[in-house]
């Protein structure tokens, strides 16, 4: 059941990158359905106590910074945030993604899927047109690569605290 829940887990992560890059829109039924997956995974190896405590950390995590990005955006850089300088995609992804790991392991998989976009973005703005960047689809790609990484028997499970 488990390996059934993975496999749809990436395909849903492939169908949020494809969308993102082709039409910079995401049918919003993929984020609810990324946080089920995700939270399906982690609650299959904790208890639900622990699962709802690390769960409310990343999202006071994911809350924090948005506002912290909120009031850049709306205070230093006198720009308009929701859909100019950060897409409901991008937030709602980042609150699916908070659904899936403990907090340190949260920590750790949403700094590299960050890096990852900047460094993918940079390395291809100057091959292609794009002018903003594709987070929700990058940080899909990544974690494609983390489930599917996961698959191997050599590779630390996620949930370990």
């Amino acid at each position: 059941m488990i390996p059934l829940i993975k496999i749809i887990a990436i395909a849903a992560f492939g169908l949020i990158a494809f969308q993102d890059f082709r039409e910079r829109a995401v049918s919003w039924v993929l984020f609810p359905l990324v946080g089920f997956l995700l939270g399906f995974l982690y609650l299959d190896s904790t208890s639900y106590e622990q699962y709802a405590l690390f769960a409310l950390v990343n999202i006071l995590l994911v809350s924090g910074m948005l506002l912290i990005l909120y009031l850049y955006t709306k205070h230093l850089a006198k720009m308009k945030f929701l859909n100019t300088s950060f897409g409901l995609g991008d937030l709602l992804f980042f609150y699916a993604f908070a659904l899936g790991f403990p907090t340190m392991t949260f920590i750790v998989l949403f700094s590299g899927s960050i890096l990852f976009s900047l460094m993918v973005f940079l390395f291809s703005k100057t091959r292609t047109q794009m002018e903003t960047v594709p987070l929700a689809g990058l940080m899909g790609l990544f974690l494609m690569g983390v489930v599917l990484a996961s698959f191997f028997p050599q590779v630390p499970s996620l949930y370990l605290l």
